[in-house]
């Protein structure tokens, strides 16, 4: 039955995968999103289905463009292989678990699948889309609220510390330390998260955040004023709060009594 379910995902992952590349590069070149097949982002030649496949037609063309031989963005593999990772992980994350919540399984491979397009648009463009943040803030809200029976002070209480936290600072430096997108993004991981894992969210992202331009600044591939995505941070905190974040709170909270 588990391996049905991981099979099943692995290939909604590899096709979703896809379309999230498809997806990322239509939006922000202001194409056409629907009802459009897929073409190359250099010759603009519209891919016949056998070029195509995800993660089989990059190997079998090496990726390279068939027709214009330029070469096929890096990230699309990634891309087309994280996202059936990240679906399989949090089915056995919640396999594991004594008792199975129907609404945050489905949730959580939702926002999975949302936090891969945050951090890839992010990486690629240093851009987070508000209107999507505040979608997904509806969703996480509903769900939580009226499914999960979360507190709502604790949805209320994470979306002003997750938002008020990049707030405060885009006020104070005046745009210059982060951008407004984050205060979009902080909301969302407040109403994810709750007041609670938020905190583990921002947490998270801050130490790879850090250690990440740390090791940018010692290859020199990153200057101290060099611009980074932290929205691709916030993406990574907020995956590993919404499926562990709970347990590092007990593990914490038991650490200081």
């Amino acid at each position: 039955m588990y391996l049905f379910v991981y099979l099943v995902l692995g290939l909604l992952g590899l096709i979703l995968g896809s379309y999230f590349n498809s997806w990322i590069w239509r939006v922000h070149e202001w194409r056409r999103v629907w009802n459009r097949r897929s073409i190359c982002v250099h010759c603009e030649k519209q891919l016949v289905w056998y070029d195509n496949i995800p993660v089989i037609s990059f190997a079998w063309l090496k990726g390279k463009c068939r027709h214009c031989h330029g070469s096929i963005p890096a990230h699309y593999l990634l891309v087309e292989l994280a996202t059936p990772l990240f679906f399989i992980a949090v089915a056995v994350h919640y396999f594991i678990l004594p008792e199975f919540s129907a609404w945050q399984f489905f949730r959580d491979l939702f926002f999975s699948a949302f936090f891969i397009v945050v951090f890839m648009y992010d990486y690629l463009y240093f851009e987070i889309l508000p209107p999507l943040m505040w979608m997904a803030s509806a969703i996480a809200f509903g769900i939580n609220y009226f499914f999960l029976q979360i507190s709502l002070l604790s949805l209320l209480f994470g979306i002003l510390i997750g938002g008020g936290f990049f707030l405060l600072q885009y006020l104070v430096s005046r745009g210059r330390w982060i951008g407004s997108g984050d205060i979009h993004l902080g909301i969302l991981l407040g109403a994810l998260l709750g007041w609670e894992e938020v905190l583990v969210a921002l947490f998270i992202a801050y130490v790879v955040g850090a250690l990440v331009g740390l090791g940018l600044l010692v290859t020199r591939k990153k200057k101290m004023q060099s611009e980074l995505p932290f929205g691709t941070f916030l993406a990574v905190g907020g995956w590993v709060a919404m499926l562990w974040g709970s347990q590092i709170v007990a593990w914490y909270v038991g650490l200081i009594r």
